[in-house]
């Protein structure tokens, strides 16, 4: 294959966030194609997240966002590995937004296995009824109810909401190209929302 070209290289990296070297090693995997070298790159970024996850992220920052009309705010803690990444302006940047978003989406749970099995026993009981009340078929209610419990994390669990400001991806996606990017394990370690009255 041809060699790359150095603006090709400066592309993929003001694109994709990547070091150099990652960038040239996708490109020369893609024999130069820059979509599939960012293809390429955020696998790649997926299996770094999964391994830096089993990782202690002790380090961190705690993050705010009170909503322009002071009725509405959260509170955020961010961790990291080192105090190094805590202070990285990508850190910042992903704690500010992780706040914003947390107000304007009110999630009531991190991850779906916080819910507690009550409220999800109490929701897939609604559900059941209410299909049962239409006339659904019986034999199709498990796999109806499957598909509204995935909805009701979607709603309630912050890592399974879509961004708010790119609702193609989700809030742990948007996580695992942060821990790809910045090279170590960074953990949403809880959050608060206050609402004026609530």
């Amino acid at each position: 294959m041809a060699e790359i070209a150095a603006s090709v290289v400066k592309e993929l990296r003001e694109r994709t966030g990547s070091g150099m070297m990652d960038c040239k090693a996708a490109l020369a995997e893609t024999d130069g194609n820059i979509e599939k070298a960012i293809d390429y790159l955020r696998e790649k970024g997926l299996a770094k997240a999964a391994k830096k996850a089993a990782r202690t992220a002790s380090d961190g920052r705690i993050f705010h966002y009170v909503h322009t009309n002071f009725k509405v705010g959260a509170l955020l803690e961010l961790n990291s590995e080192t105090d190094f990444v805590a202070k990285t302006d990508e850190f910042n940047e992903l704690g500010h937004e992780l706040a914003m978003h947390i107000t304007a989406a009110n999630p009531l749970y991190l991850k779906p296995e916080d819910v507690p099995t009550e409220d999800l026993d109490r929701e897939k009981a609604i559900y059941r009824q209410q299909l049962i009340d239409e006339g659904k078929p019986a034999d199709r209610l498990d796999k109806i109810i499957e598909g509204k419990v995935n909805k009701f994390y979607e709603t309630t669990c912050l890592l399974e909401q879509p961004y708010i400001r790119d609702g193609s991806k989700k809030i742990k996606d948007l996580l695992v190209e942060i821990i790809a990017k910045m090279g170590e394990n960074i953990v949403i370690r809880r959050f608060s929302r206050f609402m004026i009255g609530e």
